[in-house]
């Protein structure tokens, strides 16, 4: 499963104190496919030492980067459907380029993509992304 996830969850994710930790967990543990671009990068390094640290932005970064389960997207065009907030447009853009399964997200502005048929992209919260995990754990066990 592919997933792109925004800087609003990520941001929290990170810290082995949040209660989505579980995201940041499952992601080392291999259980899904993380889509980034350049961009998104640079989000995460500015937000994570806005709000932590440089040195807990670099240890988290790296320890993402140095992951096999992590896609290196290359956006070749920008589709512009967040009007709200322009700049998460980094984040439907990428899923969109790498047919990513889903956007992990507490943002708003991305609902407006539950409403456009095409590109077809679909944004779920943190909660209905655990969901969907043990969903799709539960049917690889056999």
């Amino acid at each position: 499963m592919k997933v792109v996830i925004d800087i609003n969850v990520m941001l929290v994710a990170v810290s082995s104190r949040s209660t989505l930790y579980w995201i940041f967990q499952r992601l080392t543990d291999g259980d899904y496919t993380l889509c980034l671009t350049t961009e998104i990068l640079a989000e995460y390094a500015e937000k994570m030492e806005e709000h932590m640290s440089v040195y807990i932005a670099d240890t988290s970064l790296e320890t993402i980067l140095r992951l096999p389960n992590i896609e290196k997207v290359n956006v070749y065009f920008k589709w512009n459907l967040i009007t709200n907030d322009a700049d998460d447009n980094k984040y439907s853009d990428c899923a969109i380029a790498a047919n990513a399964d889903y956007i992990v997200t507490h943002d708003t502005d991305f609902n407006i993509l539950k409403r456009i048929d095409f590109p077809k992209v679909k944004v779920i919260s943190a909660a209905e992304f655990r969901e969907v995990l043990e969903k799709s754990k539960s049917n690889h066990n056999y």
